[in-house]
């Protein structure tokens, strides 16, 4: 407690007494009480949001066994109630950022999506989710076989047995005859029309129900021949039927090639009257010819077969804008930066990068150096070299130091989209281009023609 000085002589020197004692306990006189108790609380002190978890709960651990919960270092094992699951990691730390490693979510369990018996069907009180009673029905005339009443468990199962709705059969019923389409333009299907065919009964005229086994009157079908039937019942559970066949045609064009180092992506079946093809090349290569060509009428394609043609990059252009142009929605680039050729990090660099070089090829990379100071600076893409002028233009406009180590990594579209300031794993820059837009649909064709690295 700091000394008060309440008056007289005596209580003067008492005072000053104090004082000294006060000071020599290496407290200050003008140190507040509650900032040296704030100091000491601090390492306790709340330091994330506290963790709320709805439909489940958080078992948290703190370091030093503080009061708070949320102090830095707490660890949270994240538990879920039963019928929901965890969306996330299962435990989670207070970090430094003040910010939870990660984020979870306790979800209801969901059961699969019930079949709609035919001639039937259900009603659920919750859809599929945990908990929910499905009960099952059957139109007029059909009895129910299974259980009646099924529930979503919690292991994510139904309860019971399938259920289905039994009947039987009857009269007299006229179909109509074959039906012969051709399937329109750029598609593999036709669509058909008929009169749906009524039944006659032969004892007391009554029909219950005529029931339609296959695709109705004015669906698209594809090709191919389709067995439609129609069957009638009457109130004895009689039954009669009669079936006719839809027989659906295409149009197809030769099929086309793919062209060498490069791709095709066809629309419909890839050959049907009015399908598109479109071609487009693997890093390093340029399209000549028809990018698209169609399937037509005659069952012959439109336009010029294309070839894919190895790619010319123009290094006397004038700006670093148009350097750039060259390689839109064509490749990525790689630009390595660095004031000297003998900088550590630079070499290490092209060490790391020379045997992943098939791994830059599939993804569709150049690389771009650019070395030296100006204006004893140079570029080179490859063998081939740019002029001075030109590297520092492509320094100033990519905003690259040009005293210090960096690596720029660029999309298809021009974007700057991760910085380096130190070597960058082949591994690491795979990671990241993966995830490039555009970069899906190339794994995607590399994968359907077998192109890989070994």
């Amino acid at each position: 407690m700091r000394p008060v000085f309440t008056g007289g002589p005596l209580n003067t020197f008492n005072y000053l007494l104090s004082v000294g004692r006060y000071l020599r306990s290496g407290i200050s006189p003008l140190e507040d009480d509650e900032d040296a108790y704030a100091r000491s609380r601090y390492k306790e002190t709340p330091w994330c949001s506290p963790i709320k978890v709805k439909h489940g709960y958080a078992n948290c651990r703190t370091p030093q066994g503080e009061y708070y919960k949320n102090v830095l270092g707490t660890r949270c094992d994240i538990r879920c109630q039963k019928g929901y699951e965890l969306h996330g990691p299962q435990q989670l730390i207070c970090q430094s950022s003040k910010r939870w490693s990660g984020k979870v979510l306790c979800k209801q369990k969901r059961c699969p999506t019930l079949s709609m018996p035919t001639n039937g069907g259900f009603k659920c009180l919750d859809g599929a989710y945990f908990g929910s009673r499905c009960e099952y029905y059957c139109s007029p005339g059909y009895q129910l076989k299974g259980d009646r009443i099924v529930t979503c468990m919690d292991n994510k199962a139904w309860s019971g047995r399938p259920a289905s709705c039994v009947d039987t059969e009857p009269p007299r019923i006229q179909c109509p005859s074959v039906k012969e389409k051709i399937a329109e333009p750029n598609k593999l299907t036709a669509r058909v029309f008929w009169d749906t065919p009524e039944g006659r009964d032969t004892a007391d005229g009554i029909l219950t129900d005529v029931i339609l086994k296959g695709l109705p009157p004015g669906s698209h079908f594809p090709e191919g021949d389709h067995k439609i039937q129609y069957t009638v019942y009457d109130r004895a559970e009689n039954k009669g039927t009669c079936k006719f066949l839809v027989k659906v045609r295409v149009r197809r064009c030769v099929k086309l090639n793919v062209p060498d180092n490069g791709y095709i992506k066809c629309s419909g079946d890839g050959n049907n009257y009015g399908a598109t093809c479109e071609f487009s090349c693997i890093g390093g290569y340029e399209l000549q010819g028809s990018p698209a060509r169609v399937c037509q009428y005659n069952l012959g394609w439109s336009g010029v077969e294309p070839t894919c043609a190895p790619m010319n990059i123009n290094v006397n252009v004038r700006t670093a804008a148009a350097l750039l142009d060259q390689f839109y929605e064509k490749r990525r680039l790689l630009i390595i930066s660095t004031p000297t050729a003998a900088n550590f990090f630079y070499r290490m660099q092209l060490g790391m990068l020379q045997p992943a070089q098939c791994g830059l090829d599939l993804r569709h990379v150049t690389v771009v150096e650019l070395v030296g100071i100006f204006p004893a600076q140079i570029g080179r893409i490859g063998v081939k070299l740019l002029p001075p002028s030109l590297a520092l233009q492509l320094r100033l406009l990519l905003r690259i130091p040009h005293y210090n180590f960096n690596i720029v990594v660029m999309d298809k579209h021009g974007m700057d989209k991760e910085r380096y300031p130190f070597p960058a794993t082949p591994a690491e820059l795979f990671a990241l281009i993966d995830n490039f837009p555009l970069r899906k649909e190339e794994m995607k064709l590399q994968a359907e023609i077998g192109q890989s690295c070994p």
